[in-house]
């Protein structure tokens, strides 16, 4: 895949460093790969049937105290409470049938995981990310959103064994993470020191097991969260070629949006009643971050349409900003309209809806394109300008008659835009007419 114009290549390539492995340590992984997949298939599988008599099962805790999964992974479980299962009976559903749902949902969630985690394997298990992105995705598929299917099958209490499997594989997908946010996407520690911040994460998981020293635990996992985001911006700026960076933007735009989602999944709750029938919502809309995330991770390793992302961060930041801007000027419009004409006659709130929404209808043009020049100006500079240039362009294409002046303009556009490294003009020759073409053969045939 070609960079775009102008882009400047840096030191270590993504493709150098994704290179294939040797073909024995390649089948070995390979090996282990499919034992591991095979393992955590049947955690999935057995998962299942558990998690459902879970979610069946009414939490009676206080509203403070989060009701949590059974077993090594302590994550909150999602049931409803006896307030929301009020509602659930006001709406006519039974606790049975919105179990089956949330699991069923869940389940679709983690089998997506499960689906990147094999095209990828399938596409890219030569190179030693692509086989480690991999397994990383099969492993939060088996596992499922927050590790809720980690082991609540075992019995109760859990055999030491099996406890000690169970906490190794929520160690994988810890540290797998952590690997993942310092290597990707070249597969390769740099800066070299890189691995100091790699041994935090490996530091705090420990101690997660182990919950004494909390101040310090606290600390290592500051460092490491501080430490990788460093890090990453560091390999971007510094490290990544052209393509290393479009996978870094599909990646970063997806977890930026996971966790936008995860906030919003937790704040809202808070700020509906309890009896609302919106609280049945809420479980099923913390599941979304892990399908942002699965899918930003899997396009990013894949390289799929890999410059498309920058179209989408763009469609985001303009139509993000414009429909917070609306609802500012929505609401402001309702409250003063409200104010002014329940003081002048009196009329009630529809005049003041009607009013403010075709303020909305005609505001949304010039405040999207406002917007638009905005963005453009501030994040896309270069396309910004190069838009320009080829509208003057365009507008002196109009006017001009002499072929000269329209080739001199045409290289200085081009060279403005592009910025390539040299420049070169061919003009066809103009063919001769038909009848030109008659007459030259007729002499032909006459002189032969």
């Amino acid at each position: 895949m070609m960079s775009p114009p102008g882009t400047q290549s840096t030191p270590l390539s993504t493709h150098a460093s994704s290179g294939h492995l040797p073909r024995w340590v390649l089948n070995l992984a390979r090996g282990v790969w499919i034992v591991l997949a095979v393992l955590l298939l049947a955690n999935f599988v057995a998962s299942i049937p558990a998690y459902y008599q879970i979610m069946r099962t009414v939490c009676t805790l206080p509203n403070q105290v989060p009701c949590t999964m059974p077993g090594p992974s302590g994550s909150t479980s999602g049931q409803l409470t006896p307030a929301t299962v009020q509602v659930l009976a006001h709406l006519h559903l039974s606790l049975s049938a919105y179990a089956a749902y949330f699991i069923t949902l869940d389940v679709v969630v983690s089998l997506l995981a499960w689906g990147l985690g094999l095209l990828v394997f399938w596409r890219k298990s030569a190179e030693g990310m692509g086989l480690f992105v991999s397994l990383l995705l099969v492993l939060l598929g088996a596992t499922g959103s927050g590790n809720t299917l980690l082991g609540i099958w075992a019995p109760t209490p859990t055999p030491a064994l099996l406890s000690s499997l169970f906490n190794l594989i929520a160690g994988a997908v810890w540290i797998g993470l952590g690997a993942f946010l310092l290597t990707f996407p070249t597969g390769r520690f740099a800066p070299r020191w890189s691995w100091l911040i790699f041994s935090c994460w490996f530091i705090s998981f420990l101690w997660n097991a182990s919950p004494a020293l909390m101040l310090l635990q606290g600390a290592v996992g500051l460092l490491a969260f501080g430490g990788t985001l460093f890090i990453m911006i560091y390999r971007y700026v510094r490290v990544f070629d052209a393509i290393g960076r479009q996978q870094a933007k599909w990646f970063v735009y997806a977890a930026v949006a996971a966790l936008c989602l995860e906030a919003l999944a937790l704040a809202l709750p808070a700020a509906v009643p309890a009896d609302s029938p919106l609280q049945l919502l809420f479980p099923t809309l913390a599941l979304f971050p892990s399908v942002l995330l699965f899918l930003g991770l899997g396009l990013a390793i894949l390289r799929y349409r890999l410059w498309d992302i920058d179209a989408i961060i763009n469609r985001t930041l303009v139509y993000g900003s414009l429909t917070a801007l609306l609802a500012l000027v929505y609401v402001g419009l309702i409250i003063g309209l409200q104010a002014l004409l329940r003081g002048l006659i009196s009329q009630d709130n529809s005049v003041a809806i009607v009013l403010s929404t075709l303020a909305i209808y005609v505001l949304f043009q010039p405040l999207r394109h406002g917007i638009q020049r905005s963005i453009d100006r501030r994040f896309y500079r270069r396309k910004y300008d190069a838009a320009k240039i080829v509208a003057a362009f365009s507008a002196t294409l109009r006017n001009e008659v002499d072929l000269d002046q329209v080739r001199e303009h045409l290289l200085a556009v081009v060279q403005e835009t592009m910025q390539p490294a040299h420049v070169s003009l061919w003009l066809r020759p103009p063919e001769p007419s038909r009848k030109r073409k008659r007459w030259l053969l007729a002499r032909i045939d006459e002189e032969e």
